[in-house]
């Protein structure tokens, strides 16, 4: 069976544009911050996207069903949090990862991406740098992620990543290292919650990119 043809929407990038090759589309992303792409099953759709901004074609998935007594016993998210995520091209592939205020969805931090990462690692490096924010910022905040890997990680003060170091990903685990040391010599209050996804939709935080 054939593989079916994607074109890759590049918004900012080294050289924004439409591709129909990801080798190409990820040459034009690698290493620039705030690389803003997206892929769609045809061209037509492609082009407009292109003519339009990319907050327009973010993914606004919602759950299709919503188990109603799973709801009344969670309830609604805590709107006093910020959330992160993470978002990974491949496994591996281009990484980057995101905190932002749940309830506006505004960005407090974001790194990448990277030329070479996984979403596990991606994942936990973005609740380690929100857990540095909130303590440096010293608040009261709970911090949402929608990653049990990530939370395991967290609690193990360390990556156990598959993950091989190469050149190519030498800055991610830089950061790993930098993240380790973090969790192994400061305390924190902040209360870790898992995101509810099935009931809440997608984490605030979230590239829009599934």
């Amino acid at each position: 069976m054939a593989k079916k043809e994607k074109f890759y929407v590049i918004w900012q990038g080294k050289k924004p544009g439409i591709y129909n090759k990801w080798a190409d589309c990820k040459a034009m992303i690698a290493g620039f911050k705030g690389a803003q792409y997206k892929s769609f099953s045809s061209f037509a759709e492609a082009k407009k996207a292109y003519n339009g901004n990319f907050s327009d074609f973010k993914s606004k998935k919602s759950p299709k069903t919503v188990d109603k007594a799973l709801l009344a016993k969670i309830g609604q998210p805590n709107y006093n949090s910020i959330s992160v995520d993470a978002a990974s091209s491949g496994n591996p592939g281009i990484m980057e990862y995101q905190g932002v205020d749940t309830k506006s969805k505004k960005v407090l931090f974001k790194l990448g991406p990277f030329q070479q990462g996984t979403n596990n690692v991606g994942e936990f490096l973005a609740l380690v740098h929100g857990l540095a924010f909130l303590k440096k910022h010293d608040s009261d905040r709970i911090i949402y992620t929608d990653s049990r890997t990530a939370m395991s990680w967290v609690r193990k003060k360390t990556c156990r990543t598959t993950l091989k170091e190469s050149a190519k990903n030498k800055p991610v685990f830089d950061l790993v290292r930098r993240a380790e040391t973090w969790l192994n010599t400061n305390e924190y209050t902040t209360v870790i919650v898992k995101w509810e996804t099935k009931v809440w939709g997608e984490i605030p935080a979230d590239f829009g990119r599934k």
